[in-house]
């Protein structure tokens, strides 16, 4: 599988060959719902909470003698079956987070740039610095560039370790998102609209993820 190298005006400088047995055959998409859930899951903040029958406020006190009164027996005005009592067994603060076998994790991101390859949507720029002389370099020009690219929408850019200046004009642009090889997920790539990464990048990730 070969896949077109371009500068920042989209012109082809080259091409760059990639393993049918890395990127190609069939996307497995379940690995890649599999990368999604747990990293949703890690992010859930688990603040939840219920009081029960020790938080609510209320007397400990046994409100009457055990037998003899003709009532029900019951034990203090907190229990969870009188109104305004404790609640039994509900939500409690807790991390979602799990863990997930490194596998899966590289599966995921395997089959979620594959997807981005059949769907036409990931771009191979030879490098990514932003236009202009050092001193001149405006975030308008980088957003000019992303146009020439046809990059519209949310777009991920991945880079092994992206250039300083570049990182200076580009984090301003709405729906632009910077990610090392290094850091970049499954969940990263497939909520974009396109992908964007330099050469290198994209060969650190093929010995990577294979």
């Amino acid at each position: 599988m070969k896949i077109d190298i371009v500068n920042t005006k989209k012109e082809t400088v080259g091409s760059l060959d990639l393993k049918d047995e890395v990127f190609g055959g069939r996307v497995k998409t379940d690995l890649i719902w599999e990368a999604v859930v747990q990293e949703n899951a890690a992010e859930r903040r688990g603040t939840h909470a219920t009081k029960n029958r020790a938080n609510v406020s209320g007397s400990g006190k046994k409100p009457w003698r055990q037998k003899g009164t003709g009532r029900a027996r019951v034990g203090e005005i907190r229990n969870p079956l009188w109104r305004k009592g404790g609640t039994v067994f509900g939500p409690q603060p807790r991390s979602y987070e799990y863990a997930l076998p490194r596998k899966v994790k590289l599966g995921a991101l395997r089959a979620a740039i594959a997807q981005k390859l059949n769907d036409g949507t990931l771009l191979v720029v030879d490098t990514l610095e932003a236009p202009g002389s050092k001193e001149a370099r405006k975030t308008k020009a980088t957003a000019e560039m992303f146009r020439n690219l046809g990059a519209t929408g949310k777009t991920l850019v991945i880079a092994v370790k992206h250039d300083e200046a570049f990182t200076l004009t580009a984090r301003n642009i709405a729906g632009v998102r910077l990610v090392p090889t290094s850091r970049v997920t499954a969940r990263d790539v497939m909520d974009t609209n396109w992908v964007v990464a330099t050469r290198e990048a994209i060969e650190k990730l093929q010995e990577s993820v294979a």
